[in-house]
């Protein structure tokens, strides 16, 4: 398992690399120079299940910023930066837990040195940034193209000038909204270094198609034990960007707790509202720390059988509701208690 072999980064007062758990991270969307709004929603992922956050730090204010922020969260700040190496510096000096550049956007090597002394007086890590859509011109044409093996080479190059400095407290992403380009450049990189790996897919897309690109290529990658901490893209709300993370990593068995909720496609056999009650119970379920699993069933024929690998189920059928545990029917109510049922079991859940 590559993952196990990786460096160990400290991130404020968290850990990637070594073969601890991969960490789950987001980016904020507020206006960072907005200090009560970026907390807010820092708050409101880190509720949400995420471990380490990110902000764009695109002005000398927004660095400022970095200091109230950090007063206020309990979870590491990421400053990401593009262009401004000045910025980069501010960040670090007004408490940023961690670092994101492109060496290649800094400028020249001075600039990168000052940066890399600053980080090295700190003693906060740098996470190198290359993706598919800035690869140098010369790579491009020396693979015919943009194609894993130049996104790696490019990687490598960058990570080289912050070594050569002297410093290699580092973390390497890769990025490509191109799913299987991006699954093999981290199945090439992973090769070739011991630094740990922020693996995502990057403009991943919507909440729809951003899911479904991320999940596969995030499955791949990691469960070829790749991957320290991860970043789920999408375009909308960031929460959702958590709780896809979140469900990858429980479903590839690399996080434990939570409830997992399986139900039933609809058919024919259904006599109850089976989509909006599943919507319902997904949406119930998320305020317990428990680790269980529960069915939501269509039909009250095939319902229990179906339910048998779960801790607790529900199925449905026409006026009447059955409540299911490790297979066995327990009870029979009326539809329209079948949620408020589940509530309660939950409730009592080990009791």
């Amino acid at each position: 398992m590559y993952r196990d072999h990786t460096k160990t980064v400290k991130i404020g007062d968290r850990v990637i690399g070594g073969g601890n758990p991969v960490l789950i991270q987001s980016m904020t969307n507020t206006k960072t120079e907005d200090v009560k709004a970026t907390v807010a929603q820092i708050h409101a992922l880190e509720a949400a299940g995420c471990e380490i956050i990110r902000c764009a730090v695109p002005t000398s204010e927004a660095a400022s910023a970095l200091s109230e922020i950090k007063k206020q969260i309990s979870i590491p700040l990421v400053a990401d930066i593009h262009f401004d190496y000045k910025l980069a510096i501010a960040a670090m000096e007004n408490g940023a837990d961690k670092i994101r550049i492109n060496p290649g956007n800094i400028g020249s090597i001075d600039r990168i040195r000052a940066v890399t002394d600053t980080a090295r007086a700190l003693n906060v890590p740098i996470r190198v940034g290359v993706n598919s859509g800035s690869l140098e011109k010369e790579l491009v044409e020396k693979y015919h193209g943009v194609t894993a093996e130049g996104l790696v080479e490019s990687a490598l190059d960058k990570v080289k000038i912050i070594e050569d400095l002297g410093y290699d407290n580092l973390v390497i992403s890769i990025k490509s909204s191109d799913v299987m380009m991006c699954a093999k450049a981290h199945e090439l990189i992973a090769a070739q270094t011991d630094h740990p790996l922020h693996v995502g897919i990057t403009e991943a897309g919507t909440l729809y198609s951003g899911n479904i690109k991320s999940a596969v290529g995030l499955g791949i990658i990691l469960y070829q034990g790749i991957g320290d901490t991860i970043r789920v893209s999408l375009t909308g709300d960031p929460l959702e960007e958590v709780k896809s993370a979140k469900r990858i990593l429980k479903t590839l068995g690399l996080r434990k707790g939570g409830i997992e909720v399986v139900s039933c496609p609809t058919c024919g056999r259904t006599q109850i509202d089976l989509i909006g009650l599943a919507n319902k119970v997904e949406t119930l379920v998320q305020q317990y720390p428990l680790d269980i699993k529960v069915a939501v069933m269509g039909c009250v024929v095939n319902g229990p059988g179906e339910a048998k690998e779960a801790d607790l189920g529900i199925a449905g059928g026409k006026g009447v509701g059955l409540l299911i545990k490790k297979g066995e029917i327990v009870k029979k109510v009326p539809e329209d208690v079948l949620l408020d049922t589940l509530k309660e079991e939950l409730d009592h859940w080990g009791e």
